[in-house]
């Protein structure tokens, strides 16, 4: 009996984490905590949500028909005229920031999603859900939780 690592040894090693690692991602893509957005880590879950009155942005810093991303707390702003939008800037795909806001889209540069600014619902890519809406107000001309 050899000691050494055979190619029929190393096939079927490698067979054994291909099925492993298909089996995994089935299991994890289809489990409660993949479609909760309540978890509190990056990957599939929004995180806590930031305290009320908590001061965001001034209303003259957000373009109008456009946003800005906040990083802390991971927030999207958007505003049309007098109107102002917040989501989560967590892609639920898989927990990026998403990266650019346009008229037409919020953008996320890992996997190619798009929400659209006003509702925060796909618009294409592969998230399965759109970016989750945050409570704000506007008061004396800055943009507050809650």
């Amino acid at each position: 009996m050899s000691e050494g690592v055979t190619r029929r040894s190393a096939l079927t090693a490698t067979g054994i984490v291909a099925v492993g690692g298909v089996a995994g991602f089935v299991v994890a893509r289809n489990s409660e905590a993949a479609n909760s957005p309540n978890g509190t880590t990056a990957a599939n879950a929004y995180g806590d949500a930031p305290g009320g009155g908590q001061r965001l942005a001034a209303l003259a810093d957000i373009p109008d028909g456009g946003g800005v991303i906040l990083k802390k707390p991971a927030v999207v702003l958007t505003r049309r005229g007098g109107d102002v939008h917040a989501f989560s800037a967590v892609c639920p795909h898989q927990g990026c920031l998403v990266q650019t806001v346009t008229k037409k889209s919020i953008d996320c540069p890992c996997h190619g999603s798009h929400f659209d600014p006003a509702t925060g619902e796909v618009l294409s890519g592969p998230s399965p859900r759109g970016l989750p809406p945050v409570t704000v107000s506007v008061r004396n001309g800055e943009v507050l939780t809650g």
